[in-house]
Parts: C-alpha cells; sequence; structure tokens
C-alpha cells in the first residue's frame, strides 16, 4: 500500500453500464455527433505515436462477454482504434510459413493495386485500411508483441506470484478474473504498448453480493499486488500508471437478493505508480456509504493526473475533432494530493 492510492469519493460517474467514462473521462453523450471523445490510448496513439513500429500503441484485452469494451478512438477515428489481441486477430499475427520478403512482395503489389482506390476516398475509412495494413505487417515481420503475450516464457515464480484467477465464477455475461491478462499486460508494456486495457470479472452484483465480492476481490487483490511489485522489481513503477475502477459505485443498502445495485453518487478507485505521491487514502464518505464527505475527486481529475503522468499537459494540449476545432484532453487538473 506504500505503493499505491486509495480515491474513496469518486465523484461524476454518469450511470451508463459501459466502459466508455472509465476509458476517456468524459460522459458518453458529449461529443457523440462527432464520435465521441477518444479513449486514452487512442490519445496516446495520436500524440506520441508507437514507440516501435512493430509494437502498436494501444492494445485493449477485454476478451470475453457483453462488458467487453476496451476502449474507442472516437472522433480520431478508426486508424487509432485498440489493437485486441483476441482468437483470430491473434492466429493472424504469425507469417505461418511465409518469407518475409514474399511478404514484401505481397505488400508492394496491394499498394499498387489500392492506389486509385486511396486517392478517391474522402471519408477517412480507407486511410485507416491502410494505417491497419501498415501495422498489421510492422507486426507480422516482429515477434515482439507474440512473444510478450507468450506466458510460456515467463519466469513460473513470477506467474505464480499473479495467480490465475481460477475457478471463474460468478462470471454470468461478463469477463472471467483471469490474472494472468494482468501478467500479459506487463509483458506488452515492457516491449513499447503505451497503454493496455482489460476488464476484470463482472462486477454488476445484484444478487450474493459477498460470495462475489469475496471471489473477485481476493483474485484482483492478488494479482494486482503482484502487478505492482513486479513493475518495481524491474524497475518500471515510476514509469507506469496502474488504475483500477469501475462505471459507478453500488448502492449502500443491501437489496433483497442480497445484492447491491447501481450507485451514482460515490464510487471509488485504486491507482499505483506514475511517479505520485503514493501510501495515501483520499477522500471519505458519510458513515453509511452514501455520498462525498471530505475531498471528492471527479472522474476528469484522475484522468488529468493520468495525462500528467504520461507527460502530458492538460492545460495547454489539445487534439482536433473532425471540425479542426481543438479539444481539451479533460476539463479538470490533476488530483493535487498526488503531484
Amino acid at each position: 500500500m506504500d505503493k499505491s492510492v486509495v480515491l474513496r469519493a469518486i465523484v461524476g460517474c454518469e450511470g451508463r453500464h459501459n466502459s466508455f467514462q472509465c476509458m476517456t473521462g468524459w460522459r458518453h453523450s458529449e461529443m457523440r455527433s462527432m464520435g465521441g471523445h477518444p479513449a486514452l490510448g487512442s490519445v496516446l496513439h495520436k500524440l506520441h505515436g508507437p514507440v516501435d513500429k512493430s509494437v502498436t500503441p494501444y492494445v485493449g484485452m477485454a476478451t470475453q462477454g457483453v462488458w467487453k469494451d476496451p476502449g474507442q478512438p472516437g472522433f480520431l477515428g478508426p486508424s487509432y482504434a485498440p489493437f485486441k489481441p483476441e482468437g483470430q486477430g491473434l492466429a493472424d499475427m504469425k507469417l505461418n510459413g511465409i518469407a518475409t520478403d514474399r511478404l514484401d512482395n505481397r505488400r508492394q503489389l496491394l499498394e499498387s493495386v489500392d492506389r486509385l482506390r486511396r486517392e478517391a476516398d474522402a471519408t477517412g475509412q480507407l486511410e485507416a485500411v491502410d494505417a491497419y495494413e501498415q501495422r498489421a505487417f510492422d507486426v507480422l515481420v516482429s515477434s515482439k508483441l507474440v512473444d510478450a503475450m507468450d506466458l510460456s516464457k515467463e519466469d513460473p515464480k513470477v506467474r505464480e506470484q499473479y495467480g490465475t484467477g481460477k475457478p471463474y465464477e460468478f462470471q454470468y455475461d461478463g469477463a472471467s478474473t483471469n490474472s494472468e491478462l494482468i501478467l500479459m499486460a506487463r509483458r506488452l508494456i515492457e516491449v513499447g504498448v503505451r497503454c493496455v486495457t482489460l476488464t476484470y470479472g463482472r462486477w454488476d452484483s445484484h444478487g450474493n453480493n459477498e460470495g462475489l465480492v469475496r471471489h473477485h476481490g481476493s483474485r484482483i487483490d492478488q494479482a494486482v499486488a503482484a502487478l505492482v511489485n513486479d513493475l518495481e522489481d524491474r524497475g518500471m513503477l515510476d514509469d507506469v500508471t496502474v488504475l483500477v475502477w469501475g462505471e459507478f459505485g453500488r448502492t449502500p443498502r443491501i437489496n433483497k437478493g442480497a445484492g447491491r445495485d447501481h450507485w451514482t453518487q460515490v464510487s471509488c478507485a485504486y491507482m499505483a505508480g506514475g511517479g505520485m505521491r503514493t501510501g495515501q487514502a483520499i477522500g471519505s464518505t458519510n458513515r453509511l456509504g452514501e455520498h462525498a464527505k471530505t475531498r471528492p475527486v471527479h472522474v476528469q481529475e484522475v484522468f488529468a493526473t493520468v495525462y500528467k503522468n504520461l507527460g502530458i499537459d492538460t492545460a495547454t494540449t489539445t487534439i482536433k475533432d473532425p471540425a479542426g476545432r481543438p479539444q481539451y484532453l479533460t476539463m479538470m487538473d490533476p488530483i493535487a494530493e498526488l503531484v
């Protein structure tokens, strides 16, 4: 916990049952006519680009269930969407016996066939296809991403520290408690991915809240603790920000099904690393957990803090929307207690 921060009074939650606000900091309706605000990973891709051309800047690993949105590029367009290494997408990352020189010949042929079509396009969709193609070719001729997702190459002692998260229970239509995805996220960051998102478990506890939270909680505690210690052991903790949260809180009173329902008045979050002043618990609720009592922290303050940790000044940095107007990344300042 000396490396961590607990935010006990998160406010500003919209109440929508999806990850949009957790990925962007903005409400779903804002900028909707232009596609909505882009997710943090898309912003990093736009502003900083890839660390290595063979490593996509943004990976979304929300791989199971209905609630699996890894973040969307919004008005930045599909060129800045996250890469999703699941199923066929992961299989397609391998050359499967084709030599790199033959692959390059295929790329040249593809470019010559598509040249006129690209020049005629005015929607931006074909430019996105071009970006996907280039990214795919770069990935295919490099083993970095494939190796990062191959946990058989990880130290067995490190894998044991994270755990597996099994048995997977209370999954319903959500994600499993796959703790190995958290280890995979560290491996992806280590090879140059700028942002990794994932969904862990399914926390919509309208029934049997105690059973669900005891099951999910013990597993995420183990995996996140292992992640923070692992990052520190590798000298990466000050350069990586860990953020764990959800789209809103839960009702302070138990319902008739022994569960808790949706509660937008106050929520909570966990942060670690990023060079922040850690070892703090910030804010509090009233004794019943109904609303913020001291130091409420807005969702946008959290995003401003993460951007600052990544070297981005949200007071001066903007990105242009499709109409050419500059849009700020957040309208609030970083959390003063942390920076």
